[in-house]
């Protein structure tokens, strides 16, 4: 199962990549293409920019990083109690060439903070958004006080309810891509 694991932040050091991450290596047989979306800087996206620079290569390379993983694993930073500008506009720009932004891959959304909320303002807004942009949401978690639930020397989350429900939720992701193999294999045979 080859997953598509990325925080929807520009910040490198982004909890939200670490919780995706660990996320991503709870289930055995998971190839993890890790993707950095400060590699994906480009100008705000506008109308008139669009008419005049068309698809920027970055965003192209979003969607296609994207059309070639089995599945997604997103850590959903919230700023402001909304999305971060670089995902947003990240977002934008791949929109513009399929509004089915994530392609109808079986998630996971995840998302944490240091305080106790949690980000769950953010990832409530993401589940609820997924299914008009091609989101195939499997399960979503949120993590608060990261630092108090997360030990970044071992990369896992030490609280045993919320590493459970976090192993749930990839079991839950896994079994989804196995189904859509399962019926693709249906259809070549028949």
């Amino acid at each position: 199962m080859n997953v598509l694991v990325f925080a929807a932040s520009n910040n490198r050091q982004s909890i939200n990549r670490s919780l995706a991450y660990s996320a991503a290596t709870q289930v055995a047989g998971v190839n993890i293409d890790l993707l950095d979306i400060a590699d994906y800087e480009m100008p705000l996206f506008s109308d008139e920019r669009e008419q005049r620079l068309g698809q920027p290569a970055l965003a192209l390379a979003f969607h296609q990083k994207i059309a070639a993983a089995d599945a997604l694993v997103i850590g959903f930073a919230e700023h402001n109690g909304s999305y971060t500008a670089a995902w947003k506009n990240l977002f934008d720009w791949t929109s513009r060439i399929d509004k089915a932004v994530f392609q109808n891959k079986p998630a996971v959304f995840l998302a944490t903070s240091p305080g106790p909320g949690g980000a769950a303002h953010v990832l409530q807004t993401a589940v609820d958004s997924a299914p008009h942009y091609g989101g195939n949401v499997r399960a979503s978690l949120s993590v608060p006080s990261f630092q108090d639930n997360f030990d970044d020397n071992t990369g896992r989350v030490t609280n045993p309810a919320l590493q459970y429900e976090l192993l749930q939720a990839m079991l839950k992701l896994k079994n989804a891509v196995n189904q859509r193999r399962e019926s693709s294999l249906q259809r070549m045979t028949a």
